[in-house]
C-alpha cells in the first residue's frame, strides 16, 4: 500500500505561484506513476498532471500547460506540482494519486489506486 499526504496549498492572488508537495509512504514509491488531479465544488475530479515512475515522462492538461510543472524525487518519496501564473479558475482541491507503473492511463481518475486527502488552492482575482 501507498499512503499519500499533500501539502503546500493556500490562498494566493492571481498571477502568483504555489508549490504543492505529496509525500508518499512505503519503499516502493519509485515503482508508481504519480498524478495530480483537482476538483472544484460541484464538479468532477479532473486530471492536471502526471509523471512516470522514473520521472522521464510528464503529461499535462491543456489548461495548465506552460504554467504548471510536475516533478518527483524518488529518494525523498515526494512528488511536486509547481504552479505559476495562477488564475481564479485554478481554485480547487488538489489531490495527489498513485498508480502502478505500466498500468492504465495517466489521465483517468479510475486508473489510480491510491489518493491523498487533498490540499485546497484558492486563487483570488
Amino acid at each position: 500500500q501507498v499512503q499519500l499526504v499533500e501539502s503546500g496549498g493556500g490562498l494566493v492572488q492571481a498571477g502568483g505561484s504555489l508549490r504543492l508537495s505529496c509525500a508518499a509512504s512505503g519503499r516502493t514509491f519509485s515503482s508508481y506513476d504519480m498524478g495530480w488531479f483537482r476538483q472544484a465544488p460541484g464538479l468532477e475530479r479532473d486530471f492536471v498532471a502526471a509523471i512516470s515512475w522514473l520521472g522521464g515522462n510528464t503529461y499535462y492538461a491543456d489548461s495548465v500547460k506552460g504554467r504548471f510543472s510536475i516533478s518527483r524525487d524518488n529518494a525523498k518519496n515526494t512528488v511536486y506540482l509547481q504552479m505559476n501564473s495562477l488564475k481564479p479558475d485554478d481554485t480547487a482541491g488538489y489531490y495527489c494519486a498513485a498508480k502502478p507503473r505500466f498500468s492504465g492511463s495517466y489521465y483517468g481518475v479510475k486508473d489510480y489506486n491510491y489518493w491523498g486527502q487533498g490540499t485546497q488552492v484558492t486563487v483570488s482575482s
